[in-house]
């Protein structure tokens, strides 16, 4: 059992390792992809009039107008891809831990199953699961049948199943919250990027009304369609990103919440097996 916890903890070990460097290199490539695409695409001259970048866009080309939005908009669009990116991760990672089939459904297979005192089957729907519920409700199984063995007492064995639970749990659940902090942390930077380019561009605009007795009109609206551009896109990255944190979150809560279920479900049916055998 103290082998199997070990391979665990090491197993997990070597995701989590795996899980920084994806995390640093996804980062590090999204502002990379941003500027990239604001510099070549967006700033590509045939958007511009006279094929000139520092000109004015041509009427109704939205890459060349999202391109005078100026130096945050490279930031921004690296920040939108981080919540995509991320977002798509983690639906992967928290989708795979929910294991084959309806997660709900297979806790009650379980619990009448384990009602049932048919462990055995349990542990074959667990490993027919193969989700981060069903590893966990497995451990928990498993120490039943030690404990049931050892002949503990109901609290002493409660006490031991629920140990057991907590520490498969403790395993599991870090994979499953691993890069959320950055999808919440985006929420907060979109934002916050997003305004830093619309004071930015309202200050071009400000000072395109106080240049000289005649305000600039061209420097005019290229202060207000900075300002708008960045609002714009760090409104769409705060949104992505607290969209998916929310989402995930909650698929999360749901996962533990069944882990709770199925563990009740195992102390009360080894109660139920103690008071049994004490009144035989």
């Amino acid at each position: 059992m103290a082998n199997a916890s070990i391979q665990k903890v090491e197993t997990k070990g070597g995701s989590s390792k795996g899980s920084n460097v994806f995390a640093a290199l996804a980062i590090v490539i999204c502002i990379i992809v941003g500027i990239l695409v604001w510099k070549f695409i967006m700033g590509h001259p045939s958007n511009f009039e006279d094929n000139n970048p520092e000109g004015h866009p041509l009427p109704g080309n939205y890459l060349g107008m999202v391109y005078k939005g100026g130096y945050v908009v490279p930031v921004l669009m690296g920040l939108f891809l981080m919540s995509v990116v991320f977002s798509i991760e983690r639906l992967f990672v928290i989708n795979k831990a929910a294991g084959k089939g309806n997660v709900e459904t297979f806790v009650r297979k379980v619990q009448n199953q384990i009602a049932a005192g048919n462990i055995n089957e349990a542990m074959a729907e667990c490993d027919k699961q193969q989700g981060t519920v069903a590893n966990v409700v497995k451990a928990g199984l498993l120490k039943y049948e030690e404990v049931k063995r050892e002949g503990f007492d109901s609290e002493r064995a409660e006490a031991a199943i629920q140990q057991e639970i907590e520490e498969a749990t403790s395993l599991e659940m870090p994979m499953l919250e691993k890069n959320l902090v950055v999808i919440s942390t985006l929420v907060s930077i979109g934002t916050l990027c997003g305004l830093l380019g619309t004071v930015t561009g309202m200050i071009k605009a400000f000072s395109a009304l106080g240049a000289g007795s005649t305000p600039d009109s061209s420097q005019l609206a290229n202060g207000i369609s900075e300002a708008l551009i960045n609002t714009a896109t760090g409104i769409a990255t705060s949104t992505v990103a607290i969209i998916a944190y929310n989402s995930f979150t909650s698929k999360i809560d749901k996962l533990t919440y069944s882990i709770d279920e199925a563990g009740f479900t195992i102390t009360q049916t080894y109660r139920r097996f103690r008071a049994r055998a004490n009144n035989a």
